[in-house]
């Protein structure tokens, strides 16, 4: 058995890690032929990727997928710890999910993802939730046919997390979501410590994979006919810092322009790390598509200070002007937090300044959520939930009224659909412009999904767009 600890989980060694390739063992494949599974995701595009690794992993050992938790011999929540709302769903479904066992006494529960680095979560279900079988971290994913396999065989409750690292682990089997949109992790963990966040706690340090195995991962994905490729990071700016002395996200950015692949996505930036050489790089290449995620979370140096952030409201400025100036066409959204401890009506102003400034093509908009374990969670919050909750409001109007304003620019204009399904709406089907925008839109003639065609859109609301497929 292995407990989280945040005291190994802060440090920050290093790069005491090694690439190692994923080996399947072969006295378990197969082993739970006729079994199936139902796997719930929470979280972040990160958590979305692992899933995709879980899904191979327990096809290898035997299992078949069901959409209905109900049905399934075995359920496995992925989970997310960045907000206390994550948490709470996680704990909803384990409550719903004793009730089951009650009826369906062989059924086998487990617990993984970011939720399992949380010390305070593993000793509530050592103690409160005995009924759940294994939980393993984001470190061990790979463990994960072991692990089941020694739950369901000794009948004991299999706690294996991880607080350090290990090693990197190349090869793990993959089953993607769809067959034209692909993410592809380059690099994992943080070393920002944002005192508000729990992410580098349950992600561990930052570590790069190497750019060939990035690069061979990019080719096979072309050769399978992905049309678009996600590059993932919790802080995807870092990449190649711990491991290149001249090799960094700009280059691997411009690495794989090169090659025919026709949409290039990346996300999350940190302000900090977003440098000149990568607005050069993406204004360059048509196929990084025109969209950044540049989370600011508060418009006041007072606030940013606190919260660890290590830039100003300036320099964040200075680089939004910076991208808007250098990429074409650019949409721009970002993350903000309101009611952080200690936050006052002058500082919330400045956050509202901000937003007018930047005019946000989409925002992130949360109420300080306190994560036990961080700094910020000691601080003497003395902001009302009322004051948090009115202040939420204030803001989400403002962001709104640029959604509008910055959707509104586009009627009339063509943009470049990737399609990806039927739309809800009669008739009509739905996928994301090169900037990131949802649109529904009507055909003239058959399309699939995967294509990627031109739409004129034909009218804005704050969401969505509308439109009609061109030619």
């Amino acid at each position: 058995m292995h407990l989280p600890n945040y005291v190994d989980a802060r440090r920050r060694e290093n790069n005491d890690y090694k690439r190692v390739e994923f080996k399947f063992d072969d006295k378990i494949r197969n082993k739970y032929l006729g079994k199936t599974y139902f796997l719930k995701t929470y979280g972040c595009q990160m958590n979305e990727h692992d899933s995709e690794n879980i899904d191979a992993l327990l096809i290898e050992l035997g299992f078949s997928k069901v959409d209905d938790y109900e049905d399934a011999d075995l359920v496995l929540l992925n989970t997310c710890s960045i907000r206390e709302n994550a948490h709470n769903k996680a704990f909803g479904m384990l409550g719903r999910l004793k009730h089951l066992k009650e009826k369906k006494h062989n059924l086998i529960i487990g617990l993984c993802g970011c939720m399992a680095q949380e010390a305070s979560v593993v000793e509530d279900i050592l103690n409160k939730y005995k009924y759940v079988n294994f939980v393993f971290g984001t470190h061990n994913l790979y463990q994960l046919p072991q692990i089941l396999d020694s739950a369901i065989s000794s009948l004991r409750q299999e706690i294996e997390v991880f607080s350090k690292e290990g090693d990197l682990v190349e090869g793990l089997p993959v089953v993607r979501a769809n067959s034209y949109k692909a993410y592809v992790n380059i690099i994992y963990g943080c070393n920002k410590f944002c005192t508000y966040c729990i992410v580098p706690y349950t992600r561990g340090k930052e570590r790069s994979r190497a750019k060939e195995d990035i690069l061979k991962e990019v080719d096979e994905l072309i050769n399978s006919g992905y049309k678009e490729i996600t590059l993932l990071g919790q802080n995807v700016n870092a990449y190649g810092k711990d491991l290149y002395s001249d090799y960094n996200l700009g280059n691997l950015l411009e690495d794989i322009a090169k090659k025919d692949i026709p949409r290039i996505r990346f996300m999350t930036s940190h302000p900090w790390d977003f440098t000149d050489e990568m607005v050069s790089v993406i204004g360059k290449y048509k196929n990084i598509m025109p969209s950044v995620h540049l989370p600011v979370q508060s418009g006041s140096n007072r606030i940013l200070k606190l919260m660890g952030r290590r830039y100003t409201k300036e320099s964040y400025l200075e680089l939004f002007n910076k991208i808007k100036s250098s990429v074409p066409n650019v949409a721009i959204s970002t993350d903000i937090i309101v009611g952080f401890p200690g936050e006052t009506e002058n500082d919330f102003l400045e956050t509202l300044d901000l937003a007018q400034k930047c005019k946000y093509d989409n925002a992130f908009t949360f109420i300080f959520s306190p994560r036990e374990g961080t700094p910020a969670c000691k601080l003497k919050d003395d902001v009302t939930i009322t004051e948090k909750e009115e202040r939420l409001q204030r803001l989400n109007e403002i962001v709104n009224k640029y959604f509008l304003f910055n959707n509104k620019k586009l009627e009339g204009k063509v943009v470049s659909v990737l399609v990806e399904g039927l739309s809800e709406k009669n008739d009509m089907y739905f996928g994301y412009t090169d900037t990131n925008k949802l649109i529904n839109f009507t055909v003239n003639r058959d399309v699939k999904i995967g294509d990627i065609v031109d739409v004129r859109v034909t009218s804005a609301k704050t969401w969505s767009l509308d439109g009609e497929l061109v030619g």
